[in-house]
């Protein structure tokens, strides 16, 4: 019998079209003789969807969804329900809205409100499968600040950066641009909690430094600042497994890549000259550099307990290698990363299935209430009796 996988898709996150893609992708690649998938597409006010017609892009595209219908989820014996919504209306004269029951559920998400562990927590707390780690992993890769003292903890290289609140910075900006200024121009400024490069800057100078600041506040109440590497190239490795059985897939590097790669140079902009490819796989890097990314990469994955597929952004710049970024839930689950390794799109899903299935069983084998009767043992007044 067919699992049933919900592929959660959109949520209230500014990277919620790039969310869409990801899960589409996801939809048409998975094995369908294994599987019966359904989008579950949430709002960006975070209503959630059922419906034949989120299986379609061009829905999205014209926003007319012709049968789909609001949602509510809910939990019965392991598995996500998804209830008709009360108030919706039959569209039809006697039509019914079916009530589903998803065995499994693959986050096809990104950023805020949902790749953040936000979500995870509603399944881990429901007994539900869920794809790409957990609440710990999916939060502390989220959090560019608790990351990376989390790396620099474990002993992996990092560059040198300063965090504050927007609270802080609104109390004492200048001892806190002072502090910034300390690491030495030129700068990236970063929000704490967003991806796809949306409210990132470069700053050259303490005007340039402002303005970074004040745009990175606007997304997030948590800034990070860091020292920009210079003549430096990004190296990518994705992760699969779970725990000590780790796999690293092929090494890539961006062309044209500077600093960073804006929203648009990495959803939008097309090349012209198809020689121009937006990516280098594998990349031009020598072996020895090779092997210590994919080392890294894997210790990165590990280090934040992250399961599934996973990948991990570097810096290098000829001479040294960063960890700049890892991606929990990667854009197009970075299957492009894979392929060159004989992993196929669809093995890809299926085994990142298979391991949130692994992890929920060892979860299952885990004490998680312990009976004293101490409530028989207190008195009336709240004190031991």
């Amino acid at each position: 019998m067919k699992k049933s996988v919900g592929i959660i898709i959109g949520g209230k996150t500014v990277e919620h079209e790039v969310s869409i893609i990801t899960g589409l992708q996801v939809f048409d690649n998975i094995d369908k003789s294994k599987y019966e998938p359904r989008i579950i597409y949430i709002n960006k006010e975070g209503k959630w969807y059922a419906g034949s017609s989120l299986h379609d892009i061009n829905s999205y595209k014209s926003k007319k969804f012709d049968d789909a219908y609001e949602v509510l989820p809910g939990f019965k014996g392991n598995k996500l329900m998804l209830y008709p919504h009360p108030e919706i209306k039959q569209r039809f004269f006697g039509k019914k809205y079916d009530t589903y029951e998803i065995d499994i559920v693959f986050p096809a998400v990104h950023g805020t409100n949902v790749e953040d562990g936000a979500l995870h927590g509603m399944f881990q707390m429901n007994g539900v499968p869920c794809g790409f780690g957990s609440v710990l992993s999916s939060a502390v890769g989220m959090d560019k600040v608790i990351m990376k003292k989390v790396f620099q903890n474990c002993g992996l290289p990092i560059v040198d950066y300063v965090w504050f609140y927007r609270s802080n910075f609104e109390a004492e900006s200048e001892q806190i641009l002072e502090k910034v200024e300390n690491i030495g121009y030129p700068l990236i400024v970063k929000p704490a909690n967003l991806g796809s490069s949306v409210g990132i800057s470069k700053a050259n100078n303490r005007d340039e430094l402002l303005f970074a600041i004040q745009v990175a506040m606007s997304y997030d109440r948590k800034v990070i600042v860091e020292k920009c590497v210079e003549n430096v190239r990004e190296i990518n490795c994705a992760v699969l497994g779970y725990e000590n059985d780790l796999t690293a897939s092929l090494c890539e590097e961006p062309v044209g890549w500077k600093e960073f790669l804006t929203y648009e140079d990495k959803y939008v902009n097309k090349k012209k000259d198809a020689s121009e490819s937006k990516r280098r796989i594998p990349a031009d890097i020598d072996k020895e550099v090779e092997d210590l990314i994919k080392n890294y990469a894997k210790e990165s994955f590990r280090a934040i307990d992250c399961c599934g597929d996973a990948r991990i952004d570097f810096l290098y710049d000829g001479n040294n290698i960063y960890v700049n970024e890892i991606n929990t839930i990667p854009g197009s689950i970075a299957f492009y990363l894979w392929e060159g390794a004989g992993i196929t799109f669809t093995d890809l899903i299926s085994k990142i299935i298979e391991l949130a299935e692994i992890q929920q069983e060892q979860k299952k084998s885990t004490i998680v209430s312990y009976d004293i009767d101490l409530l028989n043992k207190m008195g009336s007044n709240g004190k031991h009796k």
